[in-house]
């Protein structure tokens, strides 16, 4: 019996969610349902697709065997229904643009370009989801967002990635640490700190994990990183006193207004975060997405670098 596109829709949404229970929030349906469209694509198939642990679940061999194709075959029938409804369209009736970010980079100069974008486009409604950098890739490659911004290039050869600039990237403490200098030559008065981070995302050679790593001091004596998968719950630990993180500018503006937390310049860190627009390659590219591209172009030629 061929797969649907029901179970295809309801498998990569599992496998890019981790969960069937957020996968069922994400598509509107009962976690039963989902549950059932994967059951009938596994039978279908012959073979187990995820492995599960709890509420969590992972792909099986077959399940990563799976994945690429199931995601490209829904891109696929996005695209097609995007096309269409762009050629039929008639004058007046709405359109709309899907976008994927990360939402540290939701500030004034993404702020600009939606302004800009919707003064020139009346008649177009943006769709705007905030994710981890891992996230947004899949949403483009699985055709749910036309366009994404996330950090660091992804190295699926599946996706495009158009380089936007850099975000700069600082030291930040505790309102209480016992370092009190806005600016440190080097890493050394922090040496024994328990450094708090993203952890490396598997199959990407950069990511943000990766770049904490690189730039500490090698054989540094302090702790482990303890990797915490959300930069919210890296701040407020970093304010509980549990540690210090190397965190963007624009995701701790806030905070250091009101004093919660603090940042130290490190002169020799050379610390910055690629930002990059992510799109399919051969996908289809509506006038809508073009047009957003070029005005990211022009309102952030060198972003914050």
């Amino acid at each position: 019996m061929p797969m649907t596109l029901e179970e295809i829709e309801a498998f990569v949404c599992i496998a890019e969610l981790g969960g069937f229970t957020e996968a069922s929030r994400r598509l509107n349906r009962s976690q039963p349902a989902i549950s059932r469209r994967i059951r009938e694509l596994e039978q279908s198939l012959g073979a187990a697709l995820f492995e599960r642990t709890g509420r969590r679940v992972a792909l099986t061999d077959a399940g990563r065997t799976l994945l690429p194709f199931a995601e490209a075959a829904l891109a696929t029938v996005r695209d097609g229904e995007r096309a269409v409804r762009e050629q039929v369209r008639q004058p007046g009736s709405p359109l709309t643009l899907s976008l994927a970010i990360v939402g540290t980079l939701a500030d004034s100069h993404l702020v600009d370009v939606l302004r800009t974008f919707e003064a020139r486009f009346p008649q177009a409604s943006v769709e705007l989801r905030t994710a981890t950098s891992r996230e947004v890739s899949g949403l483009v490659r699985s055709g749910e967002a036309s366009l994404g911004l996330r950090y660091f290039p992804d190295a699926d050869p599946q996706l495009e990635c158009v380089p936007l600039g850099t975000e700069k990237l600082l030291v930040v403490v505790p309102a209480s640490h016992e370092v009190t200098e806005p600016r440190l030559p080097d890493l050394r008065a922090l040496e024994n700190e328990r450094w708090i981070g993203f952890p490396p995302e598997r199959g990407q050679p950069d990511s943000f994990g990766h770049l904490l790593e690189r730039r500490l001091p090698a054989g540094r004596t302090g702790p482990p990183i303890t990797r915490v998968d959300s930069l919210t719950a890296q701040k407020r630990l970093v304010q509980a006193g549990l540690g210090i993180a190397l965190m963007p500018v624009s995701s701790v503006r806030e905070e250091l207004r009101i004093g919660s937390l603090r940042a130290i310049e490190v002169e020799n860190l050379h610390a910055d975060l690629p930002v990059v627009v992510v799109r399919r390659r051969r996908g289809y590219q509506g006038r809508l997405a073009t047009a957003f591209l070029e005005l990211l172009a022009e309102h952030t030629p060198e972003l914050r670098g």
